[in-house]
């Protein structure tokens, strides 16, 4: 079992990246390629999925994203291909925050996720994730709005000055929301 993997980032698809650590190419699907860039060193943490015929590699910006996956992947019948686009769209906290709201629209919104399924995560997970142990920190959660506003096309000298006059305690939306008005003025 593999836990993380560092190493450089030589090949994206539309929804893998090639990871070389030691001459070796390890092809790991990620539910957003493009936050990787080829030619640079990235921690990659990992979940890999022994199946019969298959040995696949799934792959995550950080431990909470991972550990929120290992939940979700425990949920009847939500599979790894179901639970890995949920964190192109969403983060940790935003998707703990609707279980334990019970906001199934929100959860419906996710690819693959329909009302039946909805129900059971939230039936599976209400009450098991410890939201203080798994929110994030504010320094990987400033990370996440600086990756973000990257995505949007704004330059890193841009989004340093903006970062550090949002309020990283809000919700990710939230910031993006105040980030992206500091940004307009």
């Amino acid at each position: 079992m593999y836990d993380y993997i560092i190493g450089k980032v030589m090949d994206i698809s539309s929804n893998s990246i090639t990871v070389e650590n030691n001459n070796i190419g390890y092809l790991v699907y990620v539910s957003n390629p493009y936050f990787y860039q080829e030619g640079i060193e990235y921690k990659v943490y990992l979940y890999q999925q022994i199946k019969e015929d298959e040995n696949t590699l799934f792959g995550f910006k950080n431990k909470e994203e991972k550990d929120l996956f290992l939940k979700l992947i425990s949920v009847k019948g939500l599979g790894c291909k179901m639970a890995l686009p949920i964190f192109a769209a969403a983060t940790p906290s935003a998707v703990m925050d609707a279980i334990e709201r019970e906001n199934i629209l929100y959860l419906k919104k996710f690819p693959k996720i329909g009302d039946k399924v909805a129900r059971q995560i939230i039936l599976d997970l209400k009450g098991k994730l410890n939201m203080t142990d798994n929110n994030i920190s504010e320094s990987s959660n400033s990370e996440e709005l600086k990756e973000v506003l990257k995505g949007l096309g704004y330059k890193e000298k841009e989004i340093v000055g903006v970062v550090k006059q949002v309020d990283l305690s809000l919700p990710i939306e939230a910031q993006i929301k105040e980030a992206l008005q500091l940004l307009l003025k």
